[in-house]
C-alpha cells in the first residue's frame, strides 16, 4: 500500500489539509483511507450499550455493523500499536494518508505555520519531502508548497507515491 504522512505541530492545520486532500484525491478517482494518531484514549463505545458490555466481558474485538458502515474496536491491552500494525489491518486502497506519527519511517509533508509556535521539523527529518506553509520561508532542501493550494499539494503527494507525475 502507498502511505504518505501529513505532520506538524498542534494547531498547524494538519486536519484541515487532510480533509481537503482526501476530497481532492478521491475527486480524481483514487481510493483513500486515513489514519489519525491521537495522544488520548479513544472510545466509540458507551457504557451500558451491548457492544460495551461485550468488551467489558473480555472480547478482544467488537464490531458495530449497520447498513452504511461498520466500526471495529480492538482491545490491545498493552502498549500503543505502531503504525505498521495499524496499517496491516486496513483494507487495500490506492493511498493511505497518515496524520501524525511524525517520528515514523514513512514519507511526509510538514504543515508549518508560525502561529503554532514551534520550529520546523524538516531540518531534522530526512523523510519530510516538502513543507506546506502560508508564509515565506528561507530556502530549504525540500520543496516549499503553498498550504492553501490543495491542488499543488495533492499533485506533489500523488507524484511522490507513484500515482501521478508532476
Amino acid at each position: 500500500m502507498r502511505v504518505f504522512g501529513v505532520i506538524g505541530w498542534k494547531n498547524s492545520g494538519k486536519t484541515s489539509l487532510m480533509e481537503r486532500l482526501v476530497a481532492e484525491i478521491t475527486r480524481r478517482g483514487f481510493t483513500v483511507s486515513t489514519v489519525k494518531h491521537v495522544h488520548h484514549d479513544v472510545d466509540l463505545d458507551q457504557p451500558g450499550k451491548d457492544s460495551h458490555r461485550h468488551r467489558a466481558a473480555g472480547a478482544s474485538e467488537v464490531v458495530l455493523a449497520s447498513a452504511h458502515r461498520f466500526a471495529l474496536m480492538r482491545e490491545h491491552r498493552g502498549p500503543e500499536p505502531d503504525l505498521a500494525e495499524v496499517l496491516s489491518r486496513m483494507a487495500p486502497v490506492d493511498l493511505i494518508l497518515v496524520e501524525g506519527y511524525k517520528r515514523d519511517a514513512h514519507a511526509k509533508i510538514e504543515v508549518f505555520r508560525q502561529e503554532a509556535g514551534h520550529d520546523l521539523i524538516q531540518p531534522s527529518d530526512p523523510l519530510v519531502r516538502a513543507v506546506a506553509t502560508d508564509m515565506a520561508l528561507a530556502t530549504l532542501p525540500v520543496p516549499i508548497l503553498d498550504l492553501n493550494n490543495t491542488l499543488q499539494i495533492a499533485d506533489f503527494i500523488l507524484a511522490e507515491v507513484g500515482l501521478a507525475t508532476l
